[in-house]
């Protein structure tokens, strides 16, 4: 029960969009290790390090299925093989134009628009996997910090062990933990620009399921396997 699994969406490892995440957040999730943070105007090497350290744990990622211990019965060899099967139900999504926006208290990337097919996606990911999930311990709830919920969050949460699914889902890769006005308003002006020629340049497409794991309570989630979307 020490590991916990997740399903998110990353982009291929040697993409122009997986650089600039990886080395904004300082770490390559696959081999799980450092790698050097870019210089920026306005934002100081360590100031850097410290926003991103949240984020830099899990990699460079959009969540689809949060973080679960598998249940009683099933082990990785069984999730992998529900995975490869649920990729081929699933057509890749284009993400559109991606921009920097806050998200409650942190930076990240989000679609201008929501792509057609991404919430169906999304709420597949989570309802044709959640069997296999053990259900939530009293610390697993703690960590969701259920006072914060409203009604149907609570309902989302102890139904499928994440309360932002479904049509509380909001596809966001993650750039910085908390933050306050002022030093958002500076990441923005810091990354903006790089999104900008990405966008141009290589438009981003949902075309992947992407395994990762936490060994242990605390440890970096590592990616273990990507599998690619039906074409």
């Amino acid at each position: 029960m020490s590991a916990r699994y997740a399903i998110y969406f990353a982009p291929d490892r040697h993409s122009p969009w997986w650089a600039f995440g990886a080395n904004w957040l300082g770490r390559d999730e696959h081999d799980n290790c450092a790698l050097p943070q870019p210089s920026l105007e306005g934002i100081g090497p360590m100031e850097l390090a410290t926003i991103t350290a949240e984020p830099r744990r899990y990699g460079f990622h959009a969540t689809l299925k949060a973080p679960f211990h598998l249940s009683s019965g099933n082990d990785e060899s069984t999730l992998v093989a529900r995975l490869g099967r649920l990729a081929q139900t699933l057509a890749p999504v284009q993400l559109g134009t991606l921009r920097v926006a806050s998200l409650g208290n942190f930076m990240a990337l989000v679609p201008d628009t929501v792509p057609d097919g991404l919430q169906a996606l999304a709420a597949s990911c989570v309802s044709g996997l959640d069997d296999l999930r053990a259900p939530l311990t009293a610390a697993d709830l703690a960590r969701r910090q259920p006072a914060t919920l409203d009604p149907r969050e609570t309902e989302l949460l102890r139904r499928y062990g994440y309360p932002h699914v479904m049509e509380r889902f909001r596809l966001h890769l993650t750039l910085t933990g908390p933050t306050n006005p002022p030093l958002a308003q500076r990441v923005l002006e810091a990354v903006t620009p790089a999104i900008t020629r990405l966008n141009q340049a290589s438009p981003l497409t949902l075309d992947r399921l992407c395994l990762f794991v936490e060994r242990n309570p605390g440890a970096p989630f590592v990616r273990t396997l990507d599998v690619r979307l039906r074409t």
